[in-house]
């Protein structure tokens, strides 16, 4: 049985993939220390969905997000 998936490194693209339904089918930290998502995707839109992402509201919540963590980090 051949199974597509997707997969992605960038937390904010991976929970977005999640909510337009995509299935987690695993979770990891690769040997360079960053994670690795790897989604079932039986209809190749993990791409898309990936841009989608990149011009959603969830981006921009997303990077305020980081932004307020470093302010507190570095205060």
């Amino acid at each position: 049985m051949n199974m597509n998936t997707f997969q992605t490194s960038d937390i904010g693209i991976a929970a977005y993939v999640m909510m337009q339904g995509l299935k987690l089918n695993q979770a990891s930290r690769g040997g360079t220390g960053r994670f690795v998502f790897v989604f079932i995707d039986p209809n190749n839109k993990g791409n898309q969905y990936a841009v989608d992402y990149v011009n959603s509201e969830s981006a921009k919540f997303d990077a305020n997000m980081k932004n307020l963590k470093n302010i507190l980090y570095k205060s």
